[in-house]
């Protein structure tokens, strides 16, 4: 049964990784006008929180439900979910209260959704990495 909520888990973090790789066309996909950019700005975060939620919820149902001892690479999952979950409300509130009819600031905002996107990316894909490390051996966390 841990098995299969691993599989889970595994699955659902890949899943994440696949909208974040996407979510980098979002200020693409949100046209011209500030209303539209606030609301597929919205839209994201949401479907970011859900991917995010389930993926962790998976894990500590695999620790809990499987009975694994929690260490270190389970600390920095943890850690990388709550950075990530911060970065991403602070991103959107930005979004949310910035003045967005003056041109600078909604061409600001766009190139900093691109930028945030790739650190969330490499936050993603870094704990991949060390994941598939620390399963292969290589590593011992």
């Amino acid at each position: 049964m841990t098995e299969e909520i691993i599989a889970a888990h595994g699955l659902l973090v890949y899943l994440f990784l696949i909208f974040l790789v996407g979510g980098l066309f979002t200020p693409l996909m949100a046209g011209k006008t500030t209303k539209s950019f606030k609301k597929v700005s919205f839209i994201y975060t949401m479907i970011f929180q859900a991917l995010a939620t389930m993926a962790a919820f998976t894990g500590m149902v695999a620790l809990f439900v499987g009975k694994i001892e929690w260490n270190l690479s389970i600390s920095v999952m943890v850690v990388v979910w709550i950075l990530m979950m911060f970065i991403e409300i602070k991103k959107y509130m930005l979004i949310k209260y910035a003045n967005l009819e003056q041109p600078e600031v909604l061409t600001l905002l766009r190139s900093a959704f691109v930028k945030i996107s790739i650190i969330q990316l490499l936050f993603v894909g870094l704990t991949i990495v060390l994941m598939y490390l620390k399963a292969q051996g290589v590593i011992s966390l």
